[in-house]
């Protein structure tokens, strides 16, 4: 059984109406969407309607209300004025990307000081029913607005499984976000059952954590890792740079690997002050039993310069971009 949450059940919105001239015009609002045939719920200020409720209900606030006393939400999310309800509505297209599962996964290498392979990142790729692309940075966003995440977040790990299945064995890299799991024992279950189902021994994962450094829930944090840690897989930080409250925490968290963040990585060679954020970094991993890998390399320069201050993996462009099929070179551990 899935949480509403990670499936893609209709949405339903949640309004509420303020204001004496909003609430005296609520009677017509129910007759309105009665004659409609849309099925409402009444509460003691306001209504839950359906996405077609809402289509209507837009439509007659337009007209008829003070839009700036009207609020609505999803999924019981916070509050949100009534003017952003349309763009709700316009995000309806990553339903269907989610209940069809259009996403793939391409490989990117992660490579030891010899620049021999010892993992790949498996990294999400996204399009629409038509075949064009759909970028990263416009579908987590859409995924936020619509209350999707938990739902995309849920089929991006399932797919990056399926697709780490066909490296037999080799080491692969997978992205989760902390803020898209409620409860590890429930939410992480079809991931953990697909893994099993695909005999991927649970030594050739790792989680990774993405934008570490906006994590604000740490003890939620903790119960995740601790739930991947049980199961046998390994967990990475991602994006980590040079902020107190993610160096700090990472002695609480000893992940297996910590990445470098990309901003600190490129140019690092010939910038003072990107070296010292780099050896802090060296510093801490080290400290706590973590292998420190940077994470961005696109020149010889800086890959040089990371490897003989004591880095252990790298990846970039320098070493390869992301690939539809992984590169088949010797596997090696660390």
């Amino acid at each position: 059984m899935q949480c509403n949450n990670c499936s893609v059940t209709e949405l339903k919105f949640e309004i509420k109406i303020e204001g004496d001239s909003n609430l005296l015009a609520l009677p017509q609002i129910y007759s309105h969407l009665n004659r409609r045939d849309i099925d409402i719920v009444t509460t003691e200020n306001g209504l839950i309607v359906d996405e077609a409720g809402a289509k209507e209900l837009m439509d007659f606030c337009r007209h008829f209300m003070d839009l700036e006393q009207v609020v609505f939400r999803i999924n019981h999310e916070a509050w949100k004025p009534f003017s952003e309800i349309e763009t709700v509505l316009d995000m309806q297209w990553i339903d269907k990307v989610i209940q069809k599962e259009l996403i793939s996964c391409h490989y990117q290498p992660i490579v030891n000081g010899n620049e021999e392979i010892f993992a790949y990142e498996m990294l999400a790729r996204f399009q629409n029913e038509d075949g064009s692309m759909i970028y990263p940075n416009e579908i987590f966003p859409a995924a936020k607005i619509r209350g999707r995440l938990y739902a995309l977040d849920r089929v991006c790990r399932m797919t990056a499984v399926r697709y780490a299945a066909k490296l037999k064995g080799e080491k692969a890299f997978i992205n989760f976000i902390p803020t898209s799991i409620y409860s590890p024992e429930f939410c992480l279950r079809s991931t953990i059952s697909l893994s099993e189902q695909l005999g991927v021994d649970p030594k050739s994962l790792v989680f990774e954590v993405v934008e570490t450094e906006k994590v604000d829930d740490l003890d939620h944090l903790k119960k995740i890792l601790a739930y991947y840690k049980e199961k046998g897989f390994d967990y990475a930080l991602d994006d980590v740079g040079e902020g107190y409250s993610t160096i700090e925490m990472l002695a609480d968290l000893k992940p297996k690997y910590m990445k470098l963040d990309m901003q600190y990585v490129q140019g690092v060679a010939m910038d003072p002050a990107k070296q010292k954020v780099a050896e802090k970094f060296l510093k801490k991993a080290l400290e706590i039993g973590s292998i420190p890998l940077a994470e961005g390399v696109e020149t010889s320069e800086d890959f040089k310069w990371l490897k003989q201050r004591g880095y252990q993996l790298f990846q970039g462009y320098y070493f390869g971009k992301p690939a539809a099929l992984p590169l088949y070179e010797k596997k090696v551990e660390v």
